[in-house]
């Protein structure tokens, strides 16, 4: 037996046109599923507040981009530190920014109205605003009902009075209501409500809305936007969160100036005192050894040393700077009040690395405060800071070999220098050791005096680190775009029903389309049988015009199958189970052979469960069984039926204790043989193959094998198994009949599984012609 299909010529469909197929049958169920997903939409739309769009632009301070400050700005302000865009994106919308910012404009306690289906916030025009004592421990709660007795000053919630601008110990937490004296009711008695957030939680929430990022590459320029249900708050949250921003670098650096000024007096006050200490002494000596002038050669000594002490004195001040900043950066339990001066720092790798370690543990400790120190929040800060230590104390580490290597040459060139001393007289010596040691302190002293008032100076004149440049807010709703939510509520729903279709009928465990015929096995499908109207197992006549009568007549010329290699005389009609509709196909072929006007002989060869006699109205005694059994002859068992004079029936006859013997022997040989004689067609019917294997012992006397497999009916899993079970017990040519192919889609659309060829019938009852399809 041949396992090739025959070529077939498949409609030239692109995938467009399959799709449209396939799910056009379906289209009232897609017109439902549009109209929900649309209906879906627009209560969206009455439920969702819009959103507005406010931004601002501020300029940041970049040591990389943008515009210097002139060089005299620069010089006041010592404290100066420059700043990378890319970190101050982040910094701008940091929690704890964010937190200062909602407590400073209350964003804790919003303030609602009913408005149709959903809130309507209410910014500047609630009757009150509501304060917390302590936000952080607020517990979030939506939706408290109360309402303003604005006789009695009062607001109500849960029947109990709470008086305006006073502070009430509430179920929500300390609070105060405060008169807004913006408010002008607009309506009698209006249902007003107000939630309580935790700051923390909002903070998170807010962080997600806030959008940061440079304009350009190249640009210091910073732009910030933020959606809001009010535009008027969308505004102030934008220009809160700059001033804030602004504000905390200015208190970082003053916090920083009032470092080194402590620093600087604590110095100051310590030399002050060594040098008052020198003085004395030196008087003393002159007193004492009437030494009142110094040779040459001591004032020789004074002149090359004093530059040199000098710059010993500075070298010595920075390494204590030096261990200070050490020693705080090695202090594990150091905090952000902590932070040493940085006086007589100059490099910028340093200085920057100082001031990230500096806002870090500002972030850290302010974070810890509110959420602890396990917090996932807190945890990142936490391992950064451990990051930036070892690299801060490695260049600390550098700038003090650095210092001491040019403290050490400087010492080498005063031991030169000291030789001189030697040849001068031992008073004259100790005054120019007095003389030196002076003017040690008082370089130092002046040094120290100096850098206070830099520093006092530039506190004073310290410049902010970001200035807002403008500011815009929408005049219309930014979101929701409707116009995207109608065609996403289009898409879901239209995706939706694609979906369902799919599912409906493709992850079924039965045979639903034709496709999944030809893709499970290599034999070809010759016929496709529609569902019946009919309750009449006959569905074809001689005048019947319908279309399933059609099929039959249009799988009577497929008879002439090639896989038959010549004349088609005996055809077997098999399935897999029972209930696949064999039976209905055996007889209303030999029908439809007989209506051409061949001679055909219909044999119920199915000797476990026959149903021909029934579906043909006839009752006969004797039938193939008795002839197997030798028990009567041929004229005694073929019949001829009432639908049509060339269709004869031999039915079972009794039912055999074994059928399958029965039918091995010579007796169902010689039959067939003696049929062909008289008959231009022979269609037998047998059982189904999977529960007996009388099918693959007839199949060797016929000359094709019709399969029959049953739309919604036949599971897959035989279906997958049809070539392996062919291949060892071999039905001879075998065709597939696709049975019982029932109508797609939902109300009247003669849409069906197979291929679909369109046919034009009558309609028995009303005489109209239609058109048929099983697409």
């Amino acid at each position: 037996m041949s396992t090739r299909k025959p070529p077939m010529a498949a409609p030239a469909h692109n995938g467009l046109q399959k799709l449209a197929k396939r799910f056009k049958p379906y289209w009232l169920l897609f017109t439902v599923f549009i109209v929900i997903g649309l209906l879906a939409a627009f209560v969206y739309k009455l439920i969702i507040p819009p959103l507005y769009e406010a931004s601002a632009r501020v300029m940041i301070q970049d040591n990389k981009k943008g515009a210097e400050i002139s060089k005299q700005v620069e010089a006041l302000d010592v404290l100066q530190s420059k700043k990378i865009i890319d970190n101050e994106t982040d910094v701008i919308v940091s929690k704890p920014l964010l937190l200062e910012v909602i407590s400073k404009l209350r964003l804790y306690a919003p303030v609602y109205k009913k408005n149709g289906l959903k809130k309507q916030l209410l910014y500047t025009t609630a009757p009150v605003t509501i304060e917390c004592s302590d936000p952080s421990l607020l517990v979030n709660q939506e939706n408290i009902p109360f309402s303003y007795n604005a006789s009695a000053n009062a607001v109500v919630i849960n029947d109990i009075n709470y008086t305006l601008n006073q502070w009430h110990g509430t179920p929500y937490g300390r609070l105060r209501f405060l008169k807004n004296p913006g408010y002008f009711p607009s309506e009698a008695n209006p249902a007003f409500s107000f939630s309580i957030f935790n700051p923390s939680t909002l903070a998170h929430n807010l962080g997600k809305e806030l959008q940061a990022k440079a304009t350009t590459k190249s640009s210091s320029i910073i732009e910030l936007s933020v959606k809001d249900e009010d535009p008027i708050r969308a505004e102030t949250i934008i220009q809160s969160l700059v001033d804030t921003y602004i504000n905390s670098g200015l208190r970082d650096k003053n916090k920083l100036a009032d470092n080194t000024l402590a620093f600087l007096e604590e110095r100051i006050k310590v030399v002050e005192k060594e040098l008052h200490d020198i003085e004395q002494r030196r008087q003393q000596y002159m007193a004492a050894n009437d030494a009142f002038d110094i040779s040459t050669k001591g004032k020789l000594f004074l002149q090359n040393v004093s530059e040199n002490d000098r710059k010993m004195g500075e070298i010595n001040t920075n390494l204590a700077v030096l261990d200070q900043l050490d020693a705080y950066v090695a202090d594990k339990n150091a905090g952000i009040t902590t932070v040493p001066s940085t006086i007589g720092v100059t490099d910028p790798q340093l200085i920057q690395l100082l001031d990230k370690l500096y806002s870090t543990e500002t972030k850290f400790q302010t974070l810890k405060k509110t959420a602890g120190e396990n917090n996932p929040i807190v945890l990142p800060l936490k391992e950064e800071i451990e990051k930036i230590k070892p690299d801060l104390r490695s260049l600390l580490a550098n700038q003090r070999r650095n210092l001491q290597a040019s403290r050490n040459h400087i010492s080498t060139l005063n031991d030169s220098y000291a030789s001189l001393l030697n040849t001068l007289p031992k008073t004259e010596r100790d005054m120019v050791d007095i003389d030196r040691e002076q003017n040690i302190k008082s370089n130092v002293y002046s040094f120290l005096l100096q850098k206070k008032e830099e520093t006092a100076l530039s506190k004073h004149s310290v410049l902010p680190e970001g200035k807002l440049v403008s500011t815009d807010v929408s005049d219309e709703p930014v979101s929701p775009n409707m116009l995207l939510i109608f065609l996403l509520a289009i898409t879901l729903s239209v995706l939706a029903g694609m979906g369902f279709v799919v599912i409906k009928e493709s992850f079924g465990e039965n045979v639903m389309f034709r496709d999944q015929i030809e893709l499970a096995t290599n034999l070809p499908v010759i016929g496709e049988i529609s569902v019946g109207t009919s309750a009449d197992p006959i569905v074809i006549t001689e005048n019947s015009k319908t279309f399933i009568a059609e099929q039959f007549r249009r799988l009577r010329m497929s008879l002439s199958y090639p896989l038959a290699n010549g004349e088609v005389k005996r055809i077997l009609v098999t399935s897999a189970i029972s209930g696949e509709g064999k039976s209905f196909i055996a007889s209303n072929l030999a029908l439809a052979l007989a209506i051409s006007g061949k001679k055909v002989a219909l044999l119920d060869f199915d000797l476990n469960n026959p149903s021909l006699d029934n579906k043909l109205n006839l009752s006969r005694n004797k039938g193939i069984t008795d002839y197997l059994l030798n028990e009567c002859n041929l004229d005694e068992i073929v019949y001829r039926t009432d639908l049509n004079p060339s269709l004869y029936l031999l039915s079972t006859g009794r039912l055999p204790h074994n059928p399958t013997e029965l039918l091995m022997s010579e007796r169902t040989e010689t039959l067939l043989k003696e049929l062909d004689k008289s008959f231009d067609y022979l269609v037998i019917d047998t059982a189904p193959v999977i529960p007996v294997t009388d099918a693959y012992i007839l199949s060797k006397y016929c000359d094709l094998t019709l399969y029959v497999i049953r739309h919604k009916y036949t599971p897959k899993i035989f279906l997958e198994r049809m070539d392996e079970e062919n291949k060892m017990h071999s039905l001879k040519n075998v065709g597939i009949i696709f049975n019982s192919v029932s109508s797609r889609g939902i109300g009247n659309s003669n849409y069906g599984y197979g291929y679909g060829y369109g046919y034009t019938y009558e309609d028995n009852k009303t005489g109209k012609r239609k058109r048929n399809s099983l697409t």
